[in-house]
């Protein structure tokens, strides 16, 4: 008897979560990992993306190695980094980094590398780094004095998201819009088709019970 495969999400990103979703993908469980997200010296963004949805992988094959209840499932971690240049803009907390991050922002381009990760019910491991590059309008002290006051810069890496009200920020996307929301969509479900994972059967069938 072959088992279905299961997915497991290693993320606590609701955004991520609702992109599976807008592809009819429903994860059976949710795992999100702890990991130190702090740049190596000198290293590039998209390997800073690449390395941290790895660990992110690993940390959550890891905490299942010898769970009963997942005997063939797949792992799919995501890490999203936005840069300027080689500067990584971090997620901001407060409201000064905020306005730091979208001055810089303002007028310029910046890039969006997702890498995402995926391990196998053979525990094999496949990897993709996306980029896409977005160009701000210039911001005007208005503008960005409403968007902080919004308070939509919370937690975000780069101080924006573009699903919301800096969408009206963007000039040019060359790239992957989901991307830059948080898991660029193309990419993962090719990864996991790639890999045997049925990423159609929620096309087909009732709507599955949530996630555990």
């Amino acid at each position: 008897m072959v088992l279905p495969h299961k997915l497991i999400l290693a993320s606590g990103s609701p955004r991520r979560l609702e992109l599976l979703r807008q592809a009819g993908i429903e994860p059976d469980h949710l795992l999100p990992t702890d990991v130190d997200e702090t740049p190596r010296r000198a290293e590039h963004p998209r390997t800073l993306a690449r390395r941290l949805s790895r660990e992110k992988a690993e940390a959550a094959r890891k905490a299942l190695k010898g769970d009963p209840q997942w005997p063939n499932r797949f792992i799919l971690s995501a890490d999203t980094v936005v840069a300027r240049g080689r500067r990584v803009l971090d997620k901001t907390e407060l409201v000064n980094e905020a306005s730091s991050a979208l001055y810089m922002l303002s007028g310029r381009t910046h890039r969006v590398y997702t890498g995402v990760c995926l391990v196998t019910p053979n525990d094999a491991l496949r990897q993709k780094v996306v980029e896409t590059r977005v160009r701000f309008k210039r911001l005007s002290r208005m503008e960005v004095e409403s968007y902080l006051a919004s308070g939509e810069w919370r937690d975000k890496a780069g101080g924006y998201a573009i699903q919301g009200l800096a969408g009206a920020f963007v000039a040019k996307l060359v790239g992957s819009y989901s991307n830059v929301v948080g898991l660029p969509l193309l990419e993962t479900v090719n990864l996991l088709t790639g890999e045997g994972y049925d990423v159609h059967a929620g096309w087909l069938e009732p709507e599955r019970s949530a996630v555990q």
